[in-house]
């Protein structure tokens, strides 16, 4: 149910990947209010070098997920072969987000709305471009913006995922959203109500697992 009044703190910790998504249409107020929380993240130099194409016409909603589900087939098929070493309940886990994945691509086209995110490099500074490493700092103008989107989705009780595996399949969108030759893709949401519960408690490493004092491998005490 829509809780606008969710602190920051409880929207953080009970957001998760929700991929069953009932077919019921998002209130336009709703979404605007979703829009909207994406537009006041932080981007270097303030630019917003992102912009998103909001998807709900049907034909062009099962185009993409003709696209998505061909890319999940070839990802599900990696990933369950990576399973064979599992048992017991790590292995119940892996197999239900399987499920869930399977779920999400053979109702993708099925979701309310599809949020494409395309991003500008021309307008980035990405200070690691010349380094020998995947670059990875011009994202930071991006995803901050996805974040925020995803945690107003907690807010309002709307189902979310980030996807990505439709960036194999960039000249195909580009093609089906009519997105300038300078413009590229970095995402997909699906949004709609949750089938079940929705979002809610997660699993994630500690702090003490995930930082460190004064240089890394340190152990940190606060």
């Amino acid at each position: 149910m829509p809780n606008p009044s969710t602190s920051m703190y409880d929207a953080m910790s009970t957001q998760r990947a929700v991929r069953r998504l009932r077919t019921d249409p998002i209130p336009p107020e709703v979404l605007e209010r979703i829009l909207e929380a994406g537009t006041w993240a932080p981007s270097g130099g303030n630019t917003q070098p992102w912009r998103v194409v909001v998807v709900r016409e049907g034909a062009r909603k099962q185009r993409i997920a003709e696209l998505y589900q061909a890319q999940w087939a070839q990802y599900a098929a990696l990933y369950r072969r990576g399973l064979s070493r599992l048992s017991g309940e790590a292995l119940a886990k892996q197999e239900r987000t399987l499920a869930a994945g399977d779920y999400l691509a053979g109702h993708f086209g099925a979701a309310p709305v599809l949020l494409v995110y395309c991003f500008n490099p021309q307008l980035m500074a990405i200070t690691d471009s010349d380094l020998d490493r995947p670059s990875v700092v011009g994202g930071g103008s991006v995803y901050p913006a996805i974040q925020n989107t995803l945690l107003a989705c907690v807010s309002e009780g709307i189902g979310c995922t980030l996807t990505t595996l439709l960036c194999r399949e960039e000249a195909a969108m580009k093609e089906i959203l009519a997105i300038p030759q300078d413009w590229y893709t970095c995402a997909v949401v699906p949004l709609g109500y949750p089938v079940g519960k929705g979002h809610g408690p997660i699993t994630r490493r500690t702090v003490a697992q995930q930082c460190y004092a004064e240089s890394f491998g340190e152990s940190l005490v606060v």
